[in-house]
């Protein structure tokens, strides 16, 4: 009886040192640095999500997330980068909703946007799109820039960071909703279609308010109208397309968090625990509000599904337009 105790006491250790065992690499992560690698060039919404949120996760994490800009093809090359990486948890894609329409609009993507990919959470939505023209752009407002555009199909030009960059998307859906032709020209990232637009090449965008509030508040840019719901307590006198425009347009971008396919699900959920606790923070809070974001947070399976939603809704429009270049 003694021996038979003995044996199950012996089981019970060999059980929890094998469920220790099992967990230590959990415990254990993160170990070394953090690569964010953002698809884009510096100085776009993603850019200030990564450089805002970094530093904070490096002291929650004990380990530094550097930041990798990683622009071309809309946004593909950098995607790809991580989709290739290793299922360590130790690289990481900070993206827009650019994720669910680039695939819609180049068939020969290197990488599948849903099976490639670990949704970590989703950071923030946009407040909305500006739509930001050159100054000396001869028409007062939205309205009558669609109406000459209306009467001279092809005219106006729009930027944006690349083709099935959320900016070509928005740009379309206001051609559609709006039933006018207007020419994309597509750069490597926002900062690129921005310096275009101020040096009068190009007419206007629909753009981050990141990216063109400083713009716009140096007079370099004029603010036509907002994508969102309601008007933007940033630019106040500035009306949504809705109200001044196109009756029943909206339009607003969101930003999250992946990791290739196959992380383990205990590194997934670490970093989605520490993402949503500094989402939390009034200081953050602030800090996005400022440039024309909301904060979120997500579960993994949450996230999953707007991505989902997305794709399927940008299939439906690109029935109605050719995204092709």
């Amino acid at each position: 009886m003694r021996f038979f105790k003995v044996l199950g006491v012996l089981s019970v250790c060999l059980s929890a040192f094998n469920a220790n065992a099992q967990s230590a690499p959990a415990r254990d992560y993160p170990n070394h640095p953090i690569k964010m690698v953002i698809p884009y060039a510096a100085g776009g919404p993603m850019d200030f999500i990564g450089r805002t949120l970094s530093p904070r996760l490096a002291l929650s994490l004990g380990q530094p997330v550097v930041i990798d800009n990683r622009a071309g093809a809309g946004g593909a090359i950098g995607t790809d980068l991580v989709a290739k990486s290793a299922a360590d948890g130790y690289t990481l894609l900070n993206t827009s909703s650019s994720h669910a329409s680039l695939p819609v609009v180049s068939h020969s993507l290197p990488y599948d946007p849903i099976k490639d990919f670990t949704p970590i959470t989703l950071v923030a939505n946009s407040v909305g799109f500006v739509v930001a023209a050159r100054p000396d752009l001869p028409v007062k407002n939205l309205k009558e820039l669609l109406a000459d555009a209306k009467a001279n199909p092809g005219k106006y030009t729009f930027g944006s960071g690349g083709v099935g960059n959320v900016m070509h998307f928005a740009g379309e859906f206001l051609s559609n909703s709006a039933d006018v032709k207007m020419t994309h020209v597509p750069f490597k990232g926002v900062s690129q279609s921005l310096n275009d637009l101020v040096a009068g090449r190009i007419d206007f965008v629909i753009g981050a308010p990141t990216a063109v509030l400083p713009l716009i508040k140096a007079g370099k840019l004029k603010a036509l109208a907002i994508t969102a719901r309601k008007r933007w307590s940033e630019l106040p006198d500035v009306p949504t397309i809705d109200e001044s425009a196109v009756k029943g347009f909206f339009y607003t971008p969101w930003y999250g968090f992946w990791f290739p396919a196959g992380v383990p699900a205990e590194h997934v959920n670490r970093l989605r625990i520490e993402v949503v606790k500094l989402l939390e923070e009034p200081e953050i809070k602030r800090a996005f509000a400022e440039q024309g974001f909301a904060t979120v947070g997500s579960t993994s399976a949450e996230f999953s599904k707007i991505i989902a939603d997305e794709i399927a809704m940008n299939k439906k429009l690109a029935t109605r337009v050719d995204f092709t270049q």
